[in-house]
């Protein structure tokens, strides 16, 4: 993982990696990444890593629907 970010035009690696309808966007910067199924986040890698700096590598989304 590189330092700086690319340019929110540029998909996360994780997009391209995972079938099509498991892409979305992030939900901070909206660049495309692999955000729905098993092993999404609603994060890219560059928007969780200061997540994780802060809260540590166990941070997970919580699903808070009903």
């Amino acid at each position: 993982m590189t330092s700086a970010a690319p340019p929110v035009t540029e998909p996360d690696p994780s997009a391209l990696t995972c079938p099509g309808d498991l892409v979305g966007p992030c939900a901070t910067c909206q660049r495309k990444t692999h955000k729905y199924g098993r092993g999404g986040t609603p994060l890219c890698q560059w928007c969780m890593k200061p997540v994780m700096e802060q809260w540590g590598p166990q941070v997970r989304h919580v699903n808070t629907r009903p």
